[in-house]
């Protein structure tokens, strides 16, 4: 799998944006997301994207995301594989409740420089989700995403249909500061997070997990706005 990812990213031609989007994004300050792509790329996203993924979050800042979770499906393997991974901290949704709310914060990793992001799931029955993650911009693809117990994932970011996705590209565990790269008969699958803009000030997570075999596992949709924290 990691074949496919190892020609290194390009990096950002800031010369190619227009002055305006260049400045405002200049004083957001936080380019990482930006240089993972190609220029002609990310100029085609909508501008309240391109504007959500360049905020800088050093000094405590948080970027708070209110909503709710639009539609959740899981197939009896999704179902086990969910429930499986709450030994590494429970990074798949559980449940498949609709209607109900959702709050995802984002604030700096003081560890590593990234971002830590932290998903929030109420249920009709019992206690919300929660579920944390820490994005990180490193290994081969430039992009990692680290979800507890030392397992994580290579990301690629790309544009398609006007949308940002974060799409895995390998599977590791890091164990006694060692690597080990899991062979694609040992993992879901892909997962993909794609992040689309749908007006009026809202915003889409879209998550899907299929496997090469089974198919698709795992799918959530989630609608969101920022509010100020």
């Amino acid at each position: 799998m990691l074949g496919a990812v190892s020609e290194p990213h390009r990096k950002w031609d800031i010369a190619s944006e227009p002055a305006e989007d260049e400045r405002l994004e200049g004083e957001l300050g936080d380019l990482r997301f930006r240089a993972l792509i190609p220029a002609r790329d990310w100029a085609s996203l909508p501008r309240p994207v391109r504007l959500r993924f360049s905020k800088r979050l050093a000094g405590g800042r948080t970027m708070v995301y209110v909503g709710e979770v639009a539609e959740t499906r899981l197939t009896m393997a999704g179902h086990l594989l969910a429930q499986a991974a709450r030994l590494i901290g429970s990074p798949f949704p559980t449940s498949t409740d609709s209607g109900v709310p959702s709050v995802v914060s984002v604030t700096e990793d003081l560890a590593t420089g990234g971002q830590i992001w932290t998903r929030l799931y109420a249920r009709r029955a019992g206690f919300p989700q929660v579920i944390h993650s820490s994005k990180r911009f490193c290994g081969p693809t430039g992009l990692e995403e680290h979800v507890g117990s030392g397992v994580g994932m290579a990301l690629t970011l790309s544009v398609e249909a006007g949308a940002l996705v974060f799409r895995s590209a390998g599977y590791f565990v890091d164990l006694l500061r060692q690597r080990l790269w899991l062979p694609d008969a040992l993992t879901p699958g892909v997962l993909s997070v794609t992040h689309m803009e749908c007006g009026d000030g809202r915003f889409s997570f879209t998550l899907d997990v299929t496997h090469p075999r089974l198919g698709l596992l795992i799918y959530q949709r989630a609608l969101f706005r920022e509010i100020e924290p």
